[in-house]
């Protein structure tokens, strides 16, 4: 264990207000996260964090729509507190104007919880009076009311992660063979068969694009260098677009006919050069199928 402190974020607020898109943007920042947790089991939760020594960030989404919850969780983080100094507790709350929540209700076509059976707007207003003594005393009110999700992620992003954090964002770089089909997850898919193919040199053919000798054949292509600088100066360009829009991965797929020679240097050098400022994880998808085909290109 170390001695900073863990971090502990309530999460709270109107029904509706974005606590969904809270909790998944904490996630992204690396913080350990559960959601509607009853006040009374935080204690024992909080102690099997501390004993796990691993864990330093948590949020917890706590819908508290009675007073007795407010009172026990306001309890709790006193208690914690006082007898931990290593903890260091927030609550964020979460609000949002009357007329908007009862829209997005309306657009969900979801009863509200403490008016299951009645008006959206008399629940509206019985959470918002049950809730206003937390929010007096929350150290973090954000108002929703305008903001489009990406723009919450955002603001949580700002307040609670690190200088420059921009959440937990990698990429994925994934080589694979046409014959074999796309990656059903890639968002950006490059086709590499027109480079010369390896597997027509003798020597190199039952090699594949780890081994030295292919990812010099298919680097030392003039073909390829040419190409090689336009594709990863766009990569280069669009990787900070994507972190802004609030994705948390980018997978680049880039395929060959069989996925062993070509596709697997072209994949490899683009890991190596983007880890230079982004987690990067490859992954050669094909490199080990060894069927044979009547037709390459």
């Amino acid at each position: 264990m170390t001695d900073e402190k863990m971090q502990l974020v309530i999460v709270t607020g109107m029904s509706g207000a974005g606590k969904t898109v809270a909790m998944q943007s904490f996630e992204d920042l690396g913080f350990f996260c559960v959601d509607n947790m009853p006040p009374a089991l935080l204690p024992k939760f909080w102690e099997l964090v501390k004993e796990s020594g691993k864990i330093n960030k948590v949020a917890l989404v706590i819908d508290l729509r009675s007073r007795a919850f407010y009172d026990q969780i306001l309890h709790m983080l006193t208690d914690e507190d006082e007898g931990s100094p290593a903890i260091a507790s927030q609550i964020l709350f979460l609000d949002t104007s009357d007329k908007e929540l009862v829209s997005r209700y309306k657009e969900t076509r979801r009863s509200h919880p403490l008016a299951m059976e009645g008006r959206v707007v008399d629940g509206v207003r019985k959470e918002r009076e049950l809730l206003a003594p937390i929010r007096s005393n929350a150290q973090y009110v954000i108002d929703t009311t305008s903001m489009t999700p990406r723009e919450l992620r955002e603001q949580i992003f700002e307040t609670f992660g690190t200088e420059g954090a921009t959440g937990n964002f990698h990429i994925e770089v994934v080589s694979f063979g046409f014959k074999y089909g796309l990656p059903i997850d890639a968002d950006i898919v490059m086709d590499v068969r027109f480079l010369p193919n390896p597997y027509y040199v003798p020597k190199l053919k039952n090699k594949t694009g780890l081994d030295k000798p292919v990812y010099d054949f298919v680097m030392n292509q003039p073909v390829t260098e040419k190409f090689y600088s336009h594709f990863i100066s766009l990569l280069r360009y669009v990787m900070p677009g994507y972190q802004k829009e609030g994705k948390s991965t980018v997978t680049i797929a880039i395929g060959c006919t069989g996925g062993q020679h070509r596709s697997v240097a072209i994949a490899q050098r683009i890991a190596d050069d983007l880890n230079a400022d982004y987690t990067v994880h490859v992954q050669h998808r094909d490199v080990n199928k060894r069927k044979e085909t009547v037709n390459r290109s």
